[in-house]
């Protein structure tokens, strides 16, 4: 189960090469959220022109401030 969840937050993770804009716009501001659907996983990253900064990667559970 572990392997699946790992492998899945990394093909959800190099979507955004492709699809930078594709997660919700994020609490902080310059950031973008990604719902690793169907795990409570959330990727917090960055767009630039060609470049996509991952900042971190929670449990939806976890809080935020």
């Amino acid at each position: 189960m572990a392997q699946s969840t790992i492998r899945r937050l990394y093909d959800v993770a190099r979507s955004l090469k492709r699809f930078p804009h594709r997660g919700r716009i994020g609490h902080k501001e310059g950031t973008r959220e990604l719902i690793v659907a169907p795990t409570p996983y959330i990727i917090v990253y960055g767009v630039e022109p060609e470049i996509v900064h991952i900042f971190r990667v929670f449990h939806a559970s976890m809080d935020r401030r």
